[in-house]
């Protein structure tokens, strides 16, 4: 079995910048033990894989550890394989997913994602993140993920993380962002727990970010930019209980995988390699 794979920077507008992701179309679903070992082998923070259904496509996210219930990048990666790579026709393309119904539209260069909304809650800041983050926030938040808010961009930028203590944290990952004077508001992601110590960009993170600075700056269009090495600018709308999250993309690589029988020693499983 040979299988197509597509690796885009999202949120970019050159190679080198954004968030890589590796994008499989499929015909049918593969074993799940597959396609974790082909997010393994990719050691990208995200490989997503979608199947044709009646609205448009079921999408799948997994990480080089687990399968996540929503990936912001690789879906904008996802959409842009369609519309530019597949030839899809509209304008818009539905993805059905465990997070629900979600969209991407496009127009021009800029495609859009069209998530639920996730208004973080006030909460006591754990220790294992003050520990993590060796600073003190001004407030914490929770939802999908701890939301940790510092006085400064520089505060944000200086972080430099002790992953043994963000291990410990009970959900997905850590959010640390502030205001800037440059965009609306900075941030950045750390998830250890999910193999990925930082993340270049995380379009779900913007989910729960957009309706907490839409309430702190009074606006429902905003401007971010996630602060990581490679870096990242989103341009973000809160639209009722949704969020509208846009930016670009670029391919930087195709190729394909070769799925050959495979009996492990340890296990029994189809081994994917890539080429």
């Amino acid at each position: 079995m040979n299988l197509p794979i597509y690796q885009i920077d999202a949120f970019a507008c050159q190679p080198f910048e954004g968030n890589p992701a590796a994008v499989v179309p499929l015909r049918e679903w593969l074993s799940d033990d597959v396609m974790q070992s082909i997010a393994e082998e990719n050691n990208l923070a995200e490989t997503a894989f979608f199947v044709p259904n009646k609205k448009g496509f079921y999408i799948r996210w997994f990480t080089p550890n687990m399968e996540v219930k929503l990936c912001g990048h690789a879906t904008l990666a996802s959409a842009f394989v369609i519309f530019n790579i597949l030839g899809y026709e509209a304008n818009t393309v539905e993805f059905e997913s465990l997070s629900g119904m979600l969209s991407v539209s496009r127009n021009n260069e800029l495609l859009t994602l069209d998530f639920p909304s996730q208004v973080p809650e006030k909460c006591e800041t754990p220790e294992d993140i003050v520990k993590g983050l060796r600073k003190q926030p001004l407030e914490c938040l929770k939802n999908e993920d701890y939301v940790v808010v510092f006085e400064s961009e520089d505060e944000v930028a200086s972080i430099i993380p002790d992953h043994k203590f963000l291990l410990q944290v009970d959900l997905r990952g850590i959010i640390v962002t502030s205001l800037s004077q440059k965009y609306d508001f900075v941030a950045r992601f750390f998830a250890p727990k999910y193999g990925i110590l930082e993340d270049p960009v995380t379009g779900s993170a913007f989910t729960q970010l957009t309706p907490y600075w839409s309430n702190k700056l009074g606006k429902t269009k905003l401007n971010a930019k996630q602060i990581s090495a490679r870096g990242g600018e989103l341009f973000c709308e809160l639209a009722g209980d949704r969020v509208l999250i846009s930016g670009k993309a670029i391919k930087y690589l195709e190729g394909n995988i070769e799925i050959k029988p495979y009996k492990s020693f340890k296990r029994d499983l189809r081994f994917a390699t890539a080429t």
